[in-house]
């Protein structure tokens, strides 16, 4: 990748779905193109730096919707928490993220998956899409490109899990609970 020094990778939510995975459901260039395709689900997540640009600890791709999470030693089971995804702007519905944890065999391990994926089609595109996969199946098999998917794949540790309750702290809120700390220590 040609990428300009001092590049950082740190897309909001809105962004991943908006500007990368609406583009590449509508089949439009991606400039640059900084997250890879990959069939995400075959691989193990400790296999996976290297094979996408990644930001610290964090990496993104583009991959197929499945319910097969299945690798060769473990798979990615659903948190049970799925998050609507709102412009700002308009607070339109634009994608849904859905939270994944790698467990091997049964025991969960550190390592979460964000899947961003678009919201269920309207009537009218639905329509336009079952058109679409007429004409895909009547010539060679196409893929369907309306089922992809961005996983933002990290290994969570242990002192986020801890600490982490699901709440994050404004730089006032720490400034104000470092303030407790006052009572013990003396002034002059």
């Amino acid at each position: 990748m040609n990428l300009p020094p001092g590049f950082r990778f740190f897309p909001t939510d809105e962004e991943l779905v908006v500007h990368f995975l609406h583009r590449k459901a509508s089949l439009l260039p991606c400039h640059p193109d900084v997250i890879p395709d990959l069939d995400l689900y075959h691989y193990d997540p400790w296999d996976l730096p290297g094979k996408a640009l990644g930001e610290g600890r964090q990496w993104y791709f583009y991959s197929r919707k499945t319910q097969e999470r299945v690798t060769s030693n473990g798979y990615w089971g659903s948190m049970g928490m799925d998050e609507p995804i709102y412009t700002i702007s308009t607070h339109k519905k634009v994608g849904i993220k859905k939270y994944l944890t790698f467990y091997l065999g049964d025991s969960q391990t550190n390592w979460i998956m964000q899947e961003y994926s678009l919201p269920d089609s309207s009537s009218s595109s639905s329509r336009s899409s079952k058109r679409s996969s007429r004409a895909a199946s009547s010539s060679s098999h196409k893929p369907d490109y309306s089922k992809w998917v961005i996983c933002r794949v990290y290994e969570q540790s242990c002192s986020e899990e801890e600490d982490d309750d699901g709440t994050e702290l404004s730089c006032l809120d720490e400034v104000f609970l470092s303030l407790d700390d006052l009572d013990e220590v003396s002034l002059p």
